[in-house]
């Protein structure tokens, strides 16, 4: 049984963590964060990725708990309305569609549910080295001092994955600005939205809010144009301060009250629009899914779908390779590459605007499951 190190606890590493315990691995996930992470944006499930939900008994669980809007709002900078639509939702498409969209903190909690008591789940801790043993397994050190050998490390930790830096390279190497910055936090209902959405837009910035199942609270995703800012990306009270200013010199007057929540939330998020690019997702023991090799960007309304897909495709190419890595890594890639550059170019197919439909509906099918296990 091999032992597999899953540096990343969000959907990506949750997902795999599934599939490796399911195919006769022994998952450890690590994550930085000292419990599962709340809030986030909502996510959308489409295509493919559909799939890999149903083959995890999760498609059902998902549609229970999806967003039900029941529409949207186009303002202007002002907050007056200029258009609305009971048949399209910017943050999903379609209403009537097929395509299930919820809370990002949903759906991992249903992925780590359903991953079981098979997974070693280490909260709070992050890894620092790595050291491939010639042959023989890696040896892994942790930001806690704990040091432990693993036969397999797969980094699913985000744009700004420590595996990656660790394994490949610096950031910069592999990292595409798109030229926006995106924050996401939770907001009181003060805008009273049943099931709707808002969508405002000031010169170079703007903001989708949009109420949770319940309708209790907002979630608020706010973006400014913007090229790489000088400032640590990890420095969130900074980020912060950039957010709330440029929310305050908002025209429309419920600017006040979304500052607040801002500058109160304590599942406050930003980050830069960027994407991944890499020749090569694995060097050695160590592979990389999700955004920590393949980044789309939030631009692309792919991400989720892309980590679903890449680790079921992941974790049944090591279990056809009866565990050689190797083989495994490279199975991979073969199959996981023209899904995600079909993906990634929804994010800059219409600079400033969603991709098309058409453009959306033959990304997010350009991957055949194989036959189920």
């Amino acid at each position: 049984m091999l032992n597999v190190l899953v540096s990343g606890g969000g959907i990506a590493g949750s997902a795999l963590a599934h599939w490796l315990r399911r195919y006769g691995f022994a998952p450890t996930v690590v994550e930085r964060a000292a419990a599962p992470r709340r809030g986030g944006q909502a996510v959308d499930v489409r295509g493919v990725a559909l799939g890999v939900l149903d083959r995890m008994d999760l498609l059902g669980p998902a549609r229970a708990v999806r967003t039900r809007m029941r529409g949207m709002s186009v303002l202007d900078a002002d907050g007056d309305e200029v258009h609305r639509s009971t048949e399209y939702a910017a943050s999903s498409g379609r209403l009537d569609g097929d395509d299930v969209e919820l809370m990002r903190d949903d759906l991992v909690r249903l992925l780590r549910e359903r991953a079981g008591d098979g997974v070693e789940w280490v909260y709070g801790d992050a890894v620092t080295a790595l050291e491939e043993r010639g042959g023989g397994p890696v040896r892994v050190r942790f930001e806690s001092g704990a040091v432990r050998d693993f036969d397999l490390v797969v980094g699913a930790d985000g744009l700004h994955s420590g595996v990656r830096r660790l394994a490949f390279g610096p950031e910069e190497r592999f990292t595409a600005h798109l030229g926006q910055y995106l924050s996401v936090f939770t907001a009181p209902n003060f805008l009273g939205l049943d099931d709707w959405q808002v969508w405002l837009r000031d010169g170079e910035s703007g903001f989708a809010a949009m109420s949770v199942p319940g309708n209790h609270e907002l979630r608020v995703a706010f973006g400014f144009a913007s090229g790489p800012l000088d400032g640590d990306h990890r420095d969130t009270e900074w980020l912060r301060g950039l957010i709330v200013e440029r929310i305050e010199a908002l025209r429309w007057p419920g600017a006040p009250r979304m500052a607040e929540a801002a500058r109160t939330a304590p599942d406050f998020f930003c980050d830069a629009m960027a994407q991944v690019r890499m020749d090569r997702w694995s060097r050695g023991r160590v592979a990389l899914l999700g955004d920590a090799g393949y980044c789309a960007s939030p631009l692309s309304g792919q991400g989720t779908s892309l980590a679903l897909c890449g680790a079921y495709v992941l974790a049944g190419a090591l279990r056809a390779a009866g565990g050689d890595h190797t083989a495994g890594f490279a199975a991979y890639e073969r199959r996981m590459r023209p899904y995600v550059e079909v993906n990634q170019a929804l994010a800059t197919e219409n600079p400033g605007a969603p991709a098309s439909e058409e453009s959306v509906a033959r990304a997010k099918n350009a991957l055949v499951l194989d036959e189920e296990r």
